[in-house]
């Protein structure tokens, strides 16, 4: 019995070791990855981001939206 106990104590150390040492290779993978990641492939700024946003787009987004709305209303009518 006390064989066995040394046996499976043994075991479950070696699992947990190969665990952790998965669980460590994963983290320094994905940090190298991010690294090389920003390096070769840095954020590209926003082309557009200072001009505002023209308010005659929303009157027609409003219309197509309304129109969709009541298109599947009318093919969905229950009752």
């Amino acid at each position: 019995m006390n064989e066995m106990l040394s046996s499976g104590i043994e075991l479950m150390l070696i699992g947990m070791g190969m665990v952790y040492a998965f669980l460590a290779m994963l983290i320094v993978a994905i940090n190298v990855m991010s690294q090389l990641v920003r390096r070769y492939f840095p954020e590209m700024p926003a082309k557009f981001s200072d001009q505002p946003v023209v308010a005659g787009n929303d009157k027609a987004v409003i219309a197509a939206i309304t129109a969709a709305v009541h298109q599947y209303r009318k093919k969905h009518k229950h009752g």
